[in-house]
């Protein structure tokens, strides 16, 4: 019966009653023979009996043929075909003998994507991201009548986006972000009803937004920022009729837009982003504006916005961020914008508004970022605003503020978050309140004349006199000689001791880090200036050039020293290079506010010293294991580093982090195992956190480049070169990673950096590969944390900025992990929070 029903099956029916017994068997096999030959010729056998079909072989070895497979990843598709679709071939997915999915992100892989791949009739996904393909797009991907999901990020891929890619039906995503595209958005992206995301942000892109994109009733995520986009953003979003829109993200910032905001916007009511930023919009805020009830992030900033601040933008009460910066908005602040009860960020900076700051803004009782500077506000800083509790940026300098500063936000932020307000007095030593400005001093009373009362001198007198000054004189010289021969030779007896120390070590041999002592000490002349924060002890600032010092290591900042003084206490001394620093009042103030800042996990800067021909010093705590760097990776192989040792040290950068982030608002943008220092109990603090705000833009820069080179820059820090607290999320999870794997960041695996590696062998399911050996002999008793804090640290280095955790997040998870550690931090919490006190000059 069987057979008979494969005969059927190809509409072939003999009257079998008519053959004899031995007769009809034969002619059923036969049949059978044939139907096997030509079946065959149509498919390619594989293991378990799963076929591939022979087209969708020929597809695969042309698109693997134009791959460039430096590190060997397609060994498994072999060239009989077997396995093709059993699992055999490494990321290849099929139905019925069918690729309905290629899968291979994070694999290394060069070339090209052939036009072979239009072969594959039911290809549904393509998932090639985070590799360093290049070449064209596929035209071939519009042959594709099922392709739902296209993921080409992360690549090198060029030239222009085909618009054969409106020919398939049923797309739903198509991410080309962060490639090398040019030319336009093809309008027949729209074409697809089921339409849901479409990233085409941080390429190169021309030309203007197609209105068909606008009308996509199921598009939810648009993401076109970071390209060379012009003309005006279309105003016909939301189409016609009653039809609902998902747009939710739109993303259009850092293009050459113009125009103005498009009034159409209103229509979409499920909208929760409108970014708009580094643009040349101009016009008016639309009051439609106020309908979007479910927004949550505004940013119109960095454009040629004008006229007044909207009332309806009150209305607006689901609002978390609200970017307004860097426009031409005038008049005053509605008193109503404290109706926005859930936002945290305001940002209303270089703009020409007037008027008094609305003492309502006190209401927001969940603000921490108040940005009001380079306007003209006028009257005092209402009080209330002192009652911010959870205000961690606050700046209201350049504007035309009077009146006394309240005590409360004198002392949580310095005075470069006042400056500029000349009638503005208290935030400083140098703007203090008069206690009766109006009233005028009074004069002095006339002093009555006295007789002038004479007496002569004997020339016994005038002798002795004379000879009293000039013993004054020599003795005073005498004490001056002495203490200068004592200083010398005391460094000089320095010198010769640890000279003849490391002679000694190396077989008698000179030691050229020695002469690090004489840089230093040429530092100093009669004129430079000391300033002191508070520390463990005092020195002067002969003692500091005066003393024996050995370089520890180079950076883009400048060189950094272990100074020895006198008294045999210890520093850490970076000596700043030359004409990579800011002027000389804008450095000092800059320091000022980093020498106030005191935190258990971060690096202390204790004084700084200026010297008479330009030369910077900087004054820290000296730690004695060195950095975390060396730590890890410079150690004998007697030397174990147990887990909690490691997490330790990643609750305490994440500590630190935190603290920069929500209490200094200040971003590290430098951060790095070698700059995370480690005291005698391994407990970490970071270094060199506020530098970029002592340096010109271009040392900054330069910065940025030096750690991409180490392995620990955001992927999106190779176009935009500025630094937030995103970037240093993804350092931090660098960190972890390289904390948990015991690899160097700095040294490239396989052609990927640490975070690729990682994730390419999390995503083949040989996870235990990535952790240090070290780690795996306590497996079974640490194998969940383990597997969170890797989970974490992938979640830290996600390529999209918008997918990665804020630092708070990070530290409550790592708690959560690691309860105990937590809690042992949390009963000695060493500085934590503490302020230090004014500085001090010589």
């Amino acid at each position: 019966m069987f057979m008979e029903n494969m005969l059927f099956l190809h509409g072939i029916s003999y009257p079998f009653t008519s053959f004899g017994f031995s007769t009809k068997k034969f002619f059923i096999y036969a049949l059978i023979f044939v139907q096997l030959l030509v079946f065959s010729s149509q498919h390619v056998s594989g293991q378990d009996g799963v076929i591939v079909t022979q087209a969708d072989y020929q597809a695969l070895r042309a698109f693997k043929h134009e791959l460039i497979d430096l590190r060997g990843v397609l060994r498994s598709w072999n060239d009989s075909g077997y396995g093709a679709c059993s699992g055999g071939w490494i990321g290849i997915k099929c139905v019925k003998g069918q690729v309905i999915a290629i899968q291979l992100p994070w694999k290394g892989l060069g070339g090209r994507i052939s036009e072979k791949i239009g072969q594959l009739q039911a290809l549904r996904k393509i998932s090639l991201h985070d590799n360093v393909l290049a070449g064209n797009v596929p035209m071939a991907f519009g042959f594709l009548p099922n392709l739902r999901g296209v993921y080409l990020f992360n690549n090198r891929l060029s030239g222009s986006i085909p618009p054969t890619i409106g020919n398939c039906p049923v797309l739903q995503t198509l991410d080309l972000s962060n490639n090398s595209l040019t030319g336009p958005i093809p309008p027949s992206i729209a074409n697809s009803t089921r339409l849901f995301r479409v990233n085409l942000s941080f390429n190169s892109l021309s030309g203007s937004i197609p209105s068909s994109l606008t009308r996509s009733s199921s598009l939810t995520i648009l993401a076109l920022q970071q390209n060379n986009l012009s003309g005006s953003i279309p105003n016909s979003w939301g189409g016609i009729g009653n039809r609902a829109y998902q747009l939710q993200f739109l993303t259009l910032d850092h293009n050459k837009l113009s125009g103005t905001i498009p009034v159409s916007l209103s229509k979409l009511g499920l909208l929760q982003q409108i970014s708009l930023s580094n643009n040349q919009i101009s016009g008016i805020i639309p009051n439609e504006l106020g309908r979007l009830t479910r927004l949550q992030v505004l940013d119109l900033s960095s454009n040629a916005i004008n006229g007044s601040f909207p009332a309806s933008i009150s209305n607006l009460s689901s609002l978390v961020s609200l970017n307004l910066g860097s426009n031409r908005l005038d008049n005053q602040i509605p008193k109503t914008i404290d109706r926005l009860q859930n936002l945290s960020v305001l940002n209303l900076k270089n703009n020409q508004f007037s008027g008094q700051i609305p003492a309502t803004i006190s209401n927001i009782s969940g603000i921490n970022q108040l940005d009001l500077s380079g306007n003209n506000f006028t009257g005092e800083i209402p009080d209330s605003l002192a009652s911010l509790s959870n205000l961690t940026s606050f700046n209201v300098s350049y504007n035309n503020l009077s009146g006394s500063v309240p005590s409360l936000l004198t002392k949580k932020f310095n005075k470069s978050s006042f400056v500029g307000n000349l009638q503005l007095c208290g935030y400083s030593i140098s703007t203090p309140c008069s206690t009766s400005p109006t009233e005028n001093p009074p004069a002095p009373s006339p002093e009555i004349p006295k007789e002038p009362h004479h007496h002569k001198l004997s020339t016994k007198d005038i002798i002795l006199i004379a000879a009293g000054i000039l013993l004054v004189i020599l003795l005073l010289l005498c004490c001056i000689l002495l203490c200068c021969f004592i200083k010398k030779k005391a460094a000089m007896k320095g010198k010769t001791d640890k000279s003849s120390k490391q002679a000694a070590a190396a077989g008698g041999s000179a030691e050229k880090a020695i002469s690090a002592g004489s840089e230093i000490e040429s530092a100093g002349e009669a004129g430079g200036k000391l300033v002191h924060f508070d520390g463990p002890f005092v020195f002067t600032a002969d003692d500091l050039l005066c003393a024996t010092a050995e370089i520890m290591g180079k950076s883009t900042y400048g060189t950094a020293y272990k100074a020895t003084l006198e008294d045999g206490n210890q520093v850490a001394v970076k000596r700043l290079r030359e004409k990579t620093t800011k002027g000389q009042k804008e450095f000092e103030a800059e320091a000022a506010a980093i020498g106030k800042i005191r935190h258990a996990n971060l690096l202390a800067l204790r004084a700084y010293y200026l010297g008479p021909k330009g030369e910077k010093l900087l004054v820290f705590d000296y730690m004695p294991k060195g950095s975390l760097a060396s730590f890890l990776h410079a150690r004998g192989p007697e030397t174990v580093i147990d887990w909690p040792t490691r997490m330790n040290i990643a609750m305490g950068v994440t500590r630190g982090l935190n603290y920069l982030h929500n209490q200094e608002n200040i971003v590290h943008g430098n951060l790095t195992s070698s700059n995370i220092l480690l005291d005698e109990q391994n407990n970490s603090h970071i270094a060199d956190f506020g530098l970029s705000r002592l340096m010109t833009n271009a040392a900054n820069t330069n910065v940025i480049a030096t750690a991409g080179s180490l392995g620990y820059n955001a992927p999106e820090l190779s176009k935009t070169k500025k630094t937030n607290t995103k970037t240093d999320v993804y350092s931090l999870g660098v960190i972890i990673l390289e904390l948990l794997t015991g690899k160097s960041p700095g040294e490239p695996m396989n052609g990927m950096d640490l975070p690729q590696w990682v994730a390419s062998i999390v995503k083949e399911e040989w996870t235990n590969e990535v952790f240090d050996l070290e780690l795996m002999r306590d497996a079974p008793a640490i194998g969940d944390e383990l597997l969170n804090t890797l989970k974490l640290a992938l979640h830290c280095v996600d390529p999209s900025p918008a997918a990665r955790p804020e630092v708070q997040q990070v530290l409550q998870q790592l708690e959560e992990i690691k309860p105990e550690a937590a809690a042992a931090a949390a009963a000695s919490p060493g500085e934590e929070t503490a302020k230090a006190p004014s500085s001090t000059s010589e």
